[in-house]
């Protein structure tokens, strides 16, 4: 997408289904536009009234009277896209909307692309690449802690923590491209090992930022929890108790979930995918087996794992079916919780003793549950909030959600620890420097220092339109 600064946009920037709705213009033609279709209440001159105004009129053409409005100037450079911008407020009709827009058409402004409007703040400089990105997040972030995490990075506290490590490094680069100047005299400008003990730290903080992304991504899409269990454990009557609705089908008869269920639930802030999986057994029909390969598939990809079995059951059965579960996740990292389902069914006594013995023979967390009667159900939900790093959410600056910036971080390290190498096995500083310059490319390339128009066609072409 390219931005043609000097052509003046237009789109409506709300959904109809509101009382109200509002479209936006921006481009050097915008007031120009507004004055020629907009008769102020005040009669005051649209052409020369001050930013960050609002004035009450009538939007009309030819005296085809459209609708009663309010306009919002905002003059450059103090505006969303830094252009001169306006805002018109009208009431939620389609035909009004569209209407509006045509005439706007009419008058020479060209029909927003998407993203257009942000894109045209990030050209400007209003704002760097990542808080662009931060608000598609912010717009589509559903749980708390991910609207935290898009404020936060919208407002530039990631972009200022990516900064400092590149001007960090471009000092560090300097150094080293100022003894290639002088390399026939064969002098240093700067302590080897100083320069290894910075690069170390600077490693050290972007693989901090990098190992993030697995919280960060989950807490931005919501933190996948899977259900697991044999059939008739109570997996479906678990979801429909925490879900406090009739979700999942429930049935005395093996194999009655044959696919996943998908629900989300918040809990103290946090968004959980939960997926209700296929009964784990052998000897199922062709169907069966099918949902069971796509439960091994989703224990894959979970972050949390529900591991529910029967507490009717000895602890050394209950044991050996959650490591059978740990075992089936891969190397996902996934955090597993024991659920013994039904303890509606054994004494308190039993209850307390079987506790005991899951905690002596299993490293998990374990919950004793009654789907029937709802117990336990408190304790299941603390636990699934203790499972998140939400000690982590205390920095959300050191949080990575975006998968783009995941992969330029891992490139950074890539080529620190080329660099690293480098210094420990005497390569030329020619090649070092080469190394250094690839790791401030890529931190570029978060912010936007470095922007290829094919990555910032490939971000902007999934914001909405009129954002």
């Amino acid at each position: 997408m390219k931005v043609q600064s000097d052509t003046t946009i237009a789109a409506p920037a709300t959904g109809i289904g509101g009382a109200i709705g509002i479209i936006r213009v921006s481009g050097p033609g915008t007031f120009v536009v507004i004055d020629s279709l907009f008769t102020p209440a005040t009669r005051k001159d649209i052409l020369a009234a001050r930013g960050y105004t609002v004035h009450f009129g009538s939007f009309e053409k030819d005296e085809d009277f459209i609708d009663e409005v309010l306009v919002t100037l905002f003059r450059s450079p103090s505006s969303y896209t830094g252009e001169d911008a306006a805002e018109i407020s009208h009431h939620a009709s389609p035909f009004i909307q569209r209407r509006i827009m045509e005439l706007l058409i009419e008058q020479g402004a060209k029909p927003a692309m998407p993203g257009e409007f942000t894109m045209r703040a990030f050209m400007n400089g209003r704002i760097d690449l990542s808080q662009a990105e931060a608000v598609a997040d912010l717009i589509a972030a559903d749980s708390e802690a991910a609207h935290r995490l898009a404020a936060t990075q919208l407002r530039g506290g990631f972009s200022e923590g990516i900064e400092q490590l590149r001007k960090e490094l471009i000092t560090f680069t300097s150094l080293i491209e100022l003894e290639l100047d002088f390399s026939e005299e064969d002098v240093q400008f700067a302590d080897r090992f100083a320069m290894t003990e910075t690069v170390i730290r600077i490693k050290e903080m972007v693989d901090r930022l990098a190992s993030s992304f697995r919280l960060g991504n989950a807490i931005r899409k919501g933190i996948p929890v899977v259900i697991a269990g044999r059939p008739n454990v109570g997996k479906s009557s678990l979801l429909n108790v925490l879900l406090d609705e009739e979700r999942a089908i429930v049935s005395d008869i093996p194999g009655t979930t044959r696919d996943t269920i998908e629900e989300v639930l918040h809990v103290e802030g946090l968004l959980f995918r939960f997926i209700d999986t296929a009964g784990l057994r052998h000897g199922g029909d062709e169907i069966e087996e099918l949902g069971m390969e796509r439960t091994r598939n989703k224990l894959r990809a979970a972050d949390i794992v529900l591991a529910v079995a029967e507490a009717t059951d000895s602890a050394v059965d209950i044991s050996d079916f959650a490591g059978a579960v740990s075992e089936m996740t891969g190397t996902s990292e996934a955090r597993i919780i024991l659920i013994a389902n039904k303890s509606d069914l054994i004494t308190r006594s039993v209850a307390s003793s079987l506790r005991k013995e899951l905690r002596s023979l299993c490293p998990f967390p374990v919950i004793l549950v009654s789907a029937r009667d709802s117990t336990g159900i408190d304790d299941l939900k603390k636990q699934l909030t203790a499972s998140v790093e939400t000690g982590r959410l205390d920095n959300p600056q050191f949080i990575v959600t975006n998968a783009r910036h995941y992969e330029a971080l891992r490139n950074v390290s890539e080529s620190l620890q080329r660099v690293l190498d480098g210094f420990r096995d005497g390569i030329p500083t020619v090649l070092i420097a080469t190394d250094v310059r690839q790791a401030i490319y890529h931190l570029g390339l978060i912010t936007g220092k470095i922007s290829p128009e094919d990555i910032l066609g490939e971000i902007f072409s999934k914001f909405c339109i009129g954002k």
